[in-house]
């Protein structure tokens, strides 16, 4: 398994079996502040990438959630509609958005991985 990283500042973990997981990155959820409303994503609909896939609202500002990728949403996290703020308190792991059935794979080429993200980070 390996994490890429979008622009968008979403995370991907990326699975064998041609699945990822897909979640907001512990930036986005900084610069949000208190998550309080997920707009998640119908199991079953297919995205392309960079299209608006969900939303998260926080006590601050609504952002989109964007597809990293080509794919069809396989799962969506409900302890996440549950409990919002899971997106704050551990957005890496119980926190994750939908998981998607990718597409593409080669697409994952042009995301970046933990070096390339921090690097972005210090440009912000």
């Amino acid at each position: 398994m390996s994490i890429k990283y979008t622009p968008d500042h979403e995370w991907l973990e990326v699975h064998a079996d041609g699945t990822a997981t897909v979640g907001i990155t512990v930036h986005a959820q900084d610069a949000l502040g208190d998550v309080v409303f997920v707009d998640l994503p119908e199991v079953g609909k297919t995205f392309a990438e960079k299209e608006v896939a969900g939303v998260v609202e926080s006590v601050k500002a609504a952002a989109d959630v964007y597809m990293p990728v080509d794919g069809e949403i396989t799962e969506v996290n409900e302890a996440l509609r549950d409990d919002p703020s899971l997106a704050n308190s551990d957005p890496l792991k119980a926190g994750w958005f939908f998981k998607v059935r990718l597409s593409n794979p080669a697409q994952l080429d042009a995301l970046m991985d933990a070096t390339a993200y921090d690097a972005l980070l210090k440009t912000l």
